[in-house]
């Protein structure tokens, strides 16, 4: 499920919920979690960074869902 992009980038998509069901921040952390599972993070990748583009924009959390679960450390806002 991962690509390899421009200057050696890695890209998935994960997609999310059906659009006014289920809560988009539990299908990121979902997502994390299963990439997590699939070595997307192991050594062997050697990644500097990790960027999501998620929803900010949801009541039940979305970006702020993989810094609650510990996921990320930081979160930048474009």
């Amino acid at each position: 499920i991962i690509k390899e992009g421009y200057g050696a980038s890695r890209c998935t998509e994960s997609g999310g919920p059906e659009p006014g069901v289920g809560c988009a921040g539990r299908g990121i952390i979902t997502s994390v979690n299963m990439l997590e599972q699939l070595g997307a993070y192991d050594d062997e990748w050697d990644l500097d960074y990790v960027f999501y583009d998620v929803l900010g924009d949801v009541v039940c959390g979305g970006f702020a869902m993989p810094i609650r679960d510990g996921k990320a450390e930081e979160i930048y806002i474009v």
